[in-house]
C-alpha cells in the first residue's frame, strides 16, 4: 500500500512540475515578447525558446546544488562560515578588532569613501545658495 502512495505521490510531483515550468515559460515568453522587442529592438522568441532561456538563468544563477541554500538562516556552509566569524569576533579584544577593521579597509577599500567625500560638497553648495 506505501509503493502505490509513493508511486501516486511522485507522478502528482512529476505532473505539477512539467505544469510550473510551462506556465513560467510562458510567463517568460509573453513578457519577452510583449516588452523587450519595443524597447530594445530585439526579435520575438518562441516558446522553446523560453524553456531554454529558463534552464539558462537556473544553471547561470543558481546551479544544480541540492539542499540547503548557502549562507541562509536555516544553515549551510555560509551560515557555518558566519556563525564561526561571529565567534572569533567576540573573541578578539577591543583593539585587536580596530587592528582588523583597519586590515580589511586596507585590502577591500572603503566602497563609503566616495558617498562621504561628495557630502561636504553638497552642504557647502546648500550653504552658499542660502
Amino acid at each position: 500500500m506505501k509503493r502505490g502512495f509513493f508511486f501516486k505521490k511522485f507522478i502528482m510531483m512529476l505532473l505539477f512540475g512539467t505544469a510550473a515550468v510551462l506556465l513560467f515559460s510562458f510567463i517568460v515568453m509573453s513578457l519577452w515578447n510583449g516588452i523587450l522587442p519595443s524597447v530594445i529592438h530585439v526579435s520575438a522568441i518562441t516558446f522553446p525558446q523560453a524553456i531554454g532561456i529558463l534552464v539558462l538563468s537556473k544553471i547561470l544563477f543558481s546551479g544544480f546544488k541540492g539542499g540547503p541554500r548557502r549562507g541562509g538562516p536555516w544553515g549551510g556552509p555560509g551560515g557555518a562560515w558566519k556563525e564561526g566569524m561571529r565567534e572569533k569576533w567576540q573573541k578578539m579584544t577591543p583593539e585587536e578588532q580596530e587592528k582588523f577593521k583597519q586590515k580589511m579597509r586596507e585590502r577591500c577599500g572603503s566602497w563609503r569613501r566616495g558617498f562621504n567625500e561628495q557630502q561636504p560638497a553638497a552642504n557647502a553648495n546648500e550653504g552658499a545658495a542660502e
